[in-house]
């Protein structure tokens, strides 16, 4: 029984960058070798373990065989006489291919180190094109490490393309899908997954409103690198749609309830210029509608998109005044004086414009 360190951490050791998870492949070795040393069983399609200590992940080495379709569907072989580069070449990527043993040794059978070298993102084998999920990691390693000079090989955008040609795209879920694209919009230059989507046209059978989209379009979520906030540049990408084209995305890839409300607010609200803060009924108007009062979070999250989207800090700056205005009032206050009802939210109203009226002329005199 043999234990090697395999895939991302080795990668990332090499090439010299932060990593946080650690993956291991046991070689000789069977369930019930990992269960009597206290191992815990995690895995349902293939047996992984939970070390007992670390709370690591302990892989038995294994091989796949396709049997049906989409990223599911592999028959998976796991046995003592599995080796460890039988394991290594069902991976993706030739970067992610390669093991470290005990003593610190590489384990490189597929040109990994070479790859890392030459900075391309390679495929290992054939095999890479029997799982469809492969276009979107590939896509998202490509807007992680584009920052560093990485390339994808001709050959493996080959492969992506005749991926993307066939059906096997649309047996990805909705959710896995999402999923891969939260991860890629957190990445150095998540643009770089959009752009290799439409180069291989899997951007029309997964994303088809984005598919139209330009370089410079998809570069709107590198604004928001600063802070990396996956949801903001979320907003950002969808905010280059038209309403109806953000929403009908949101819905197909099942995008989760914060990102859809937000995009959709920032595609519902694009205009932004001296008319809205020069009056007063505008700003309370449009600060009802982003509605401040109750999602205070979502409303700074908005202000942040406008101001990477828009050149208008004025306008950004003026709504978050007008809602501090705003805020200051007590509605509860009101319901004391005896209203209820519509009257306390027409006396809530009127107070809130008046509260914007005296910001704009101290505004004014300023």
């Amino acid at each position: 029984m043999k234990t090697y360190l395999v895939g991302g951490a080795v990668r990332d050791k090499l090439l010299g960058v932060p990593y946080h998870e650690h993956d291991w492949v046991v070689v000789g070795a069977t369930p019930e070798d990992l269960l009597s040393q206290g191992y815990q069983a995690v895995g349902k399609d293939f047996p992984v373990f939970l070390h007992p200590e670390t709370k690591e992940e302990y892989a038995l080495a294994r091989t796949e065989r396709k049997s049906g379709p989409g990223y599911t569907g592999f028959d998976c072989y796991a046995s003592p006489d599995v080796t460890l580069e039988e394991d290594l070449i069902r991976r993706d990527l030739t970067i992610n291919a390669m093991a470290e043993d005990n003593d610190g040794s590489i384990i490189d059978p597929y040109g990994g180190q070479r790859d890392l070298e030459k900075k391309y993102l390679r495929h290992v084998s054939a095999a890479f094109i029997e799982d469809p999920l492969r276009v979107l990691r590939i896509a998202r390693f490509y807007a992680r490490y584009h920052y560093l000079g990485f390339q994808i090989a001709d050959e493996t955008l080959q492969l992506m393309q005749t991926i993307s040609t066939g059906d096997e795209l649309l047996a990805l879920p909705a959710e896995r899908v999402w999923k891969e694209m939260e991860k890629a919009l957190r990445e150095q230059s998540p643009q770089q997954f959009f752009i290799a989507l439409q180069q291989t046209k899997a951007l029309d059978k997964l994303m088809p409103e984005l598919s139209l989209l330009t370089a410079e379009q998809f570069s709107i979520v590198q604004k928001a690198s600063e802070h990396k906030l996956s949801l903001t540049r979320f907003a950002l990408l969808l905010s280059q749609l038209d309403t109806h084209s953000a929403e009908t995305l949101c819905e197909k890839i099942k995008a989760p309830k914060e990102y859809k409300e937000l995009a959709m607010l920032l595609a519902r609200h694009q205009q932004y210029d001296s008319e809205i803060v020069n009056r007063a009924e505008v700003l309370l108007d449009t600060l009802e509608q982003l509605d401040p009062f109750r999602r205070e979070q979502r409303f700074e999250h908005f202000l942040q998109c406008c101001e990477l989207k828009f050149d208008s800090p004025r306008t950004t700056q003026q709504l978050r005044d007008a809602f501090i205005a705003c805020k200051a009032i007590n509605a509860g206050e009101l319901a004391k004086q005896g209203l209820k009802g519509k009257a306390i939210a027409k006396a809530l109203y009127s107070l809130r414009l008046e509260a914007i009226h005296q910001l704009l002329t101290t505004t004014d005199k300023e």
